[in-house]
């Protein structure tokens, strides 16, 4: 039996086990060195306890004791404001208006395409095809700075690097034009903060 959210004295974070959203929260939390307890869902049979914090019982769900949070964007920000270091936000607004707009593109860009393949059929391919040219047209901000649109890691990398591990499992190549962009995932996957930040299931996707 799971274990009442509220009941818990450290964070709480409901889960799918293969999951860009998901994945992108647990990376905010690995990279903040946050101890939390990971409560993995299947999406299809949401447990009891998720459907009376979260009326929608969408994934990914953190619960602070009496706080409930289910929108991907929220968490990130509450999550960077409630354990300030290291930042994960430039300081000055511009930036983070940008960083936010990126966000809010590769959301309604990037993963669309990527819920196209993993649903499969003939559109599958022309979703591959569009994802890769999402991606390497983004190429001069992969080129620009360490990581994207900013030279410290931020709450974008946390979206863009989960997008960039499972390219392999999606049946996506960027080709030689796309090294930059793989070049800038294995700087994030060799740290150690990304290492935890991984299911089983998602280790699996890339193993050989």
């Amino acid at each position: 039996m799971v274990q009442n959210a509220r009941s818990r004295t450290v964070l709480a974070l409901y889960t799918a086990g293969d999951d860009i959203q998901c994945h992108r929260v647990r990376l905010v939390l690995a990279a903040k060195g946050v101890t939390y307890d990971v409560v993995v869902v299947d999406p299809a049979k949401p447990p009891q306890d998720l459907l009376d914090l979260n009326p929608y019982a969408t994934l990914p769900t953190l619960v602070d004791r009496e706080l409930t949070l289910y929108d991907t964007s929220v968490v990130c920000e509450y999550l960077d404001e409630r354990y300030p270091h290291p930042p994960l936000m430039p300081i000055d607004p511009l930036s983070r208006a940008r960083l936010r707009l990126a966000a809010v593109r590769i959301e309604h860009d990037w993963l669309a395409e990527v819920a196209h393949i993993k649903a499969g059929g003939r559109p599958a391919e022309a979703a591959r095809k569009h994802l890769r040219e999402h991606l390497l047209a983004a190429l001069p901000l992969f080129k620009a700075s360490k990581f994207f649109l900013n030279p410290e890691m931020s709450l974008a990398d946390c979206l863009v690097a989960p997008v960039i591990w499972r390219l392999p499992s999606l049946g996506v190549d960027l080709g030689r034009e796309g090294k930059p962009i793989m070049d800038y995932g294995e700087r994030l996957f060799h740290s150690q903060g990304y290492a935890r930040s991984l299911t089983s299931e998602e280790r699996a996707l890339r193993a050989l």
